[in-house]
């Protein structure tokens, strides 16, 4: 049966965690130390394509927001070029939690077919602006492509086809009509489409303060999906998702109704996602469904994309309520 989040499911979901964990007792012996980082190796993203490819078989939205935080967070690091302490701590947390678990095992060994990437685009484009499930139709569509163009010999018939059944799966979820107003730059205009997309996502972090910031999370992992695709090469693609998007905005512009479940604000916090601390501090379970990964990741790369002082002051003294 189909299921459709409210908003008041959505917020319970992405903000309080309640997917949870996988059972523990589907793990494996974890390393009581964390693993020789590599610089290289690309184990991250290589999980996280299985985990996708894979979700669509399993729970499909909880899953695939896994595999998208394992090649998150592998872009994280490289990006932000993260010291090796931070990495070993991040590659042991994925060990300690989902990276030996059945979702992230290996495929079969076969050719790659890069050749068949524009399948995920397609599965991608046939959601013809409709808003799904806060856009992680999108999310999951582009870290795929770039995961796979990454790492090419993984792009298999196999994974390519997984990643189009989970792109298929995500549901419609307040699919309403667009404020005509609102027309964010093109998403090939990187600097200025950023620009919007963390305006708006500032504003929902103060718009939704005591009720969760999973509207403002996502806007910041949804623009930066669309932002991502244009960058690539991938404008159609992109721009195939502008309808939702302006069906996002127009949600998040509404803000909570007054009788919206409230869900404790994270406490102030000077480490960031960026930082060796912040990893080190937290807890052997504390993954959730990985939007610790997915959000910093979309944050800092809208972050460099824009050169606007003041937007980057007001982001340090808030993203402490996002990570």
């Amino acid at each position: 049966m189909k299921t459709i989040l409210d908003r008041r499911q959505f917020t319970t979901l992405t903000a309080s965690g309640t997917f949870g964990l996988l059972s523990s007792s589907l793990l494996g012996a974890a390393p009581a130390d964390a693993r020789e980082h590599d610089p290289a190796d690309k184990r991250l993203v290589l999980l996280g394509l299985n985990a996708l490819a894979r979700a669509a078989d399993m729970k499909y939205f909880t899953d695939g927001h896994r595999g998208a935080a394992l090649v998150s967070a592998h872009l994280l690091c490289a990006e932000e070029g993260l010291p090796d302490p931070a990495r070993a701590r991040i590659e042991q947390l994925f060990d300690l939690n989902w990276a030996r678990t059945r979702l992230c095992q290996p495929f079969p060994d076969a050719d790659p077919a890069p050749d068949q990437l524009h399948k995920i685009g397609e599965a991608l484009a046939e959601g013809r602006g409709q808003l799904r499930e806060v856009g992680h139709n999108a999310i999951f569509a582009m870290l795929a492509i770039k995961g796979f163009r990454m790492l090419p010999s993984a792009a298999t018939p196999e994974r390519i086809a997984g990643v189009c059944r989970l792109i298929r799966e995500i549901k419609p979820w307040r699919d309403i009509d667009p404020d005509p107003e609102i027309n964010p730059p093109s998403f090939t205009d990187s600097a200025a489409a950023s620009d919007f997309i963390l305006r708006e996502a500032s504003a929902s972090v103060d718009r939704f303060i005591d009720f969760g910031q999973g509207f403002a999370g996502h806007m910041l992992t949804f623009g930066q999906a669309l932002v991502e695709l244009a960058e690539m090469g991938d404008v159609e693609w992109a721009e195939s998702c502008r309808l939702a998007f302006r069906k996002y905005v127009t949600v998040t512009r509404q803000g909570p109704k007054a009788d919206d479940r409230r869900i404790a604000e994270h406490r102030p916090n000077p480490s960031r996602p960026n930082q060796t601390a912040y990893w080190k501090q937290r807890g052997e379970k504390t993954l959730g469904i990985g939007h610790v990964f997915k959000y910093p990741y979309s944050y800092y790369d809208l972050l460099r994309r824009v050169d606007n002082a003041e937007l980057k002051r007001e982001w340090d003294a808030k993203a402490f309520r996002i990570f």
